[in-house]
């Protein structure tokens, strides 16, 4: 006779329906309703059902269907999405692992007795051994791994332990690791995090998207790897930049990680290298452009807009100047379309700098600003802060950005250069007799304002900076360029040949720096202060197009948090320790912009945009199993 537990399990390897397995313990009547209400659906079989005819919620995604997402933590939930015959498959899906801290009764509950050992230990403690463990790895790449290997296993301990430990796990997770997870992308590869678009898939990139397992997409972070960082053109290699930027969204900025959809568009590669590395996994092709690339984008766009509704925010990552601003402009008033290295860049360098005006005193449109480098980040930036001081002055834009000078390959824009120069660099060109150098430029111009974004490390010379303080009793510098390798000077060459005197923020992280006795803290200029917190404004408005103003509050905000303690202490920005508070209150200044503009369509508009923020982050702390 077979047992009623063994004629269950034959069952279940028997039963299977439209394409998927049922799931292996059914729900009460109550239970079942519930999930449909959570699911924002009515009857007719309840979420799996809807699930298998296809019905999707709207703007084209499926809804929360087992409600975890919007439980309370101390509320039981059904960690089942698919029928299986063994609880070895729950441990194999990262969603709902909890490894050793599942308790006696959820084994017993569902079929974990004998795959685990037997101690069950606590969250808390599962984190306590993994921080201790990672601290173990010389090397910042062994560390990368392990930790995307714990996402891939256990998602909620992944971002627990990046929430309580992130300022000594965000240079693990994102720069300057992150670019040495791409350039060695290809041998580290395990199992896709994100979707893969390349130039055979023109035709069916709708198609595609439909693979993706989840359905409620809220951002998308795309790169097409022309320029990873500092790096260069890393081709199919720079998924490791969309998946480290969502990372990103979910522990700093509260969003689901279901909600998030890294893509690499893979339109080939101009880097010999990788076309000559038998490990490469990407196109062994030259880079496409023009019609080719550019139909291959319109399709795209077109599909995620489809697939996912008008609300998706579009995010564009390392993308090669010419197609960056190309992209942002085309897209940009038919899409919630964002280019952090644009944008994101821009709204966090202005708000160094008027944290910085708070600790030194003086207006922002008293500066004079310098920059080396003119591409996607320097142009960016230098038209944000144009707008900011054109805000505050009542002046027009065209002729605060005359207080903004920059510096290329070829030497100081001027207007006699005008014919030559790309589109993106024209509004820079002012009246000045040539200049070559950066140097020279410095006396000429006689710059309160150095800020690097030229991608090319050790330009910011001890002349360069002598001369900076020279002619500022306290010269702010900003050395942008990431990775670490690439930035335009180090903390150390900044105090050490201001003595002291100099502000100074870079792109990546440097450590403390001990002058004279005294103990300087560099700040970090990192995008991850504002495109966490500014994506979930766009999201709790229900935004439908990204506004300027939206960055200019965004910038406000984060200068709001630098406190008089900070600038004792040479910092420009507050400590990543407080980044969730911080990204709440980016989002509530986005999301006021957006309803004040007229660009939000979640309404009415939440009475407390702040705490409705908070509300709305995601938590990484483990639920109960029934």
């Amino acid at each position: 006779m077979i047992s009623m537990r063994r004629s269950h399990h034959l069952l279940l390897r028997l039963v299977l329906g439209c394409g998927v397995g049922r799931r292996r313990r059914a729900f009460s009547e109550s239970t079942s309703a519930a999930a449909s209400d959570m699911d924002g659906g009515g009857g007719g079989g309840g979420p799996v059902a809807a699930e298998c005819n296809g019905k999707a919620g709207p703007g084209g995604g499926m809804g929360d269907v087992y409600g975890e997402d919007r439980a309370t933590e101390d509320q039981l939930i059904t960690p089942w999405t698919v029928s299986v015959a063994s609880g070895y498959n729950l441990l194999r899906d990262p969603h709902h692992n909890k490894g050793s801290a599942f308790t006696e009764k959820e084994r017993d509950a569902h079929y974990l007795r004998g795959l685990l050992p037997p101690a069950v230990l606590s969250q808390e403690l599962q984190e306590k051994r993994l921080i201790h463990t990672l601290r173990q790895y010389e090397v910042p790449l062994q560390r990368y791994v392990a930790l995307m290997d714990l996402q891939e296993r256990n998602e909620k301990l992944f971002y627990k332990l990046l929430i309580d430990h992130v300022e000594e796990l965000l240079p693990v997770v994102y720069t300057p690791t992150v670019g040495e997870a791409c350039q060695k992308y290809g041998s580290i590869f395990r199992r896709p995090q994100g979707l893969f678009i390349s130039l055979k898939d023109k035709g069916k990139i709708l198609e595609i998207l439909k693979n993706w397992p989840e359905r409620n997409i809220q951002v998308i972070v795309v790169t097409d790897g022309e320029r990873i960082l500092g790096l260069g053109d890393l081709g199919c290699q720079g998924m490791g930049i969309p998946v480290g930027k969502l990372s990103l969204y979910t522990a700093l900025g509260g969003l689901r990680p279901s909600a998030c959809l890294p893509i690499t568009i893979d339109v080939g590669t101009n880097n010999e290298e990788l076309l000559k590395d038998e490990f490469y996994i990407g196109l062994r092709q030259k880079r496409a452009t023009g019609k080719e690339y550019a139909e291959l984008l319109d399709e795209f766009m077109d599909a995620v807009k489809q697939n996912y509704g008008e609300k998706v925010l579009v995010q564009f990552e390392d993308f090669g100047n010419r197609n960056a601003f190309e992209l942002l402009a085309k897209y940009r008033h038919t899409h919630l379309a964002f280019n952090d290295d644009i944008q994101g860049t821009a709204s966090v360098v202005l708000a160094g700098l008027i944290s910085a005006l708070r600790a030194v005193g003086g207006r922002l449109a008293e500066q004079r600003f310098l920059f080396l480098g003119a591409g996607e980040a320097g142009t960016g930036i230098a038209e944000l802060i144009a707008l900011e001081m054109s805000k505050q002055t009542k002046t027009p834009v065209e002729e605060t950005r005359k207080k903004i000078w920059l510096v290329d390959s070829k030497g100081l824009i001027i207007r006699s250069r005008l014919e030559s120069l790309q589109h993106f660099k024209k509004p820079w060109a002012h009246e000045h007799e040539p200049v070559k150098t950066l140097l020279e430029s410095v006396k000429a111009i006689k710059p309160t304002v150095l800020i690097g974004s030229s991608g090319v490390g050790k330009t910011f010379t001890k002349e360069v900076v002598e001369a900076m303080a020279s002619l500022n009793e306290k010269p702010i510098i900003l050395a942008l360029s990431n990775p670490t390798s690439q930035s335009e000077c180090t903390a150390e060459e900044a105090y050490t040949w201001t003595q002291g005197r100099a502000i100074f923020a870079s792109g990546s992280p440097f450590d403390p720096v001990n002058y004279n006795g005294k103990t300087y803290v560099p700040g970090q200029a990192n995008n991850a202060y504002i495109f966490p917190g500014f994506g979930l404004g766009l999201i709790i408005s229900g935004a439908i197009r990204v506004n300027d103003d939206m960055l200019l509050a965004a910038s406000e905000a984060l200068a709001a948090q630098a406190t008089p303690e900070n600038f004792k202490k040479g910092l420009i920005y507050p400590p990543f320790s407080n980044i969730r508070k911080i990204s709440a209150l980016i989002a509530a200044s986005v999301a006021a912009k957006a309803y004040e503009l007229g660009l939000a369509s979640h309404l009415p508009r939440p009475k407390d945009l702040v705490k409705y923020a908070e509300s709305c982050m995601y938590s990484p702390v483990y639920r109960n199993y029934r």
